[in-house]
């Protein structure tokens, strides 16, 4: 296992980074992933930094759908630690049980259809093509 960056070790290109998550999310919590990746500063920055041009900037999608696209894309990795991340942060803007079960129904079912459309290489339809 990576070594956990804390803040009190931290160099000051980490710590500034530390203190923005600080400030963004208005706490003085910094998670796991923040304080491995930190072990590569400028991945910790990049990583910083394009989550919340990704994330918390203005666009189409509202903030829980985000975070559904965010669980269902996890799901399909298979990456625990971000399933239960953005599980926590889907539920604090309003995902209820009933909404993650719709959400995991959906990506069993375009996992299956994903990989017979790939297993049998199916053609796209020429009505499908933009």
């Amino acid at each position: 296992m990576t070594k956990l960056i804390e803040y009190e070790e931290a160099s000051d290109e980490v710590r500034a980074v530390y203190d923005d998550i600080r400030a963004t999310r208005q706490t003085d919590y910094i998670n796991n992933f923040w304080k491995t990746i930190a072990n590569h500063p400028t991945t910790l920055q990049r990583s910083w930094q394009t989550l919340q041009d990704i994330m918390k900037s203005p666009g189409e999608l509202d903030p829980l759908m985000r975070e559904l696209i965010y669980i269902a894309v996890s799901v399909t990795n298979g990456c625990e630690y971000c399933i239960a991340s953005h599980t926590a942060a889907a539920r604090n803007k309003g995902m209820n049980d009933a909404m993650f079960g719709e959400l995991l129904a959906i990506v069993a079912a375009a996992n299956m259809t994903n990989r017979l459309a790939n297993g049998y290489q199916i053609p796209v339809d020429e009505q499908f093509k933009t």
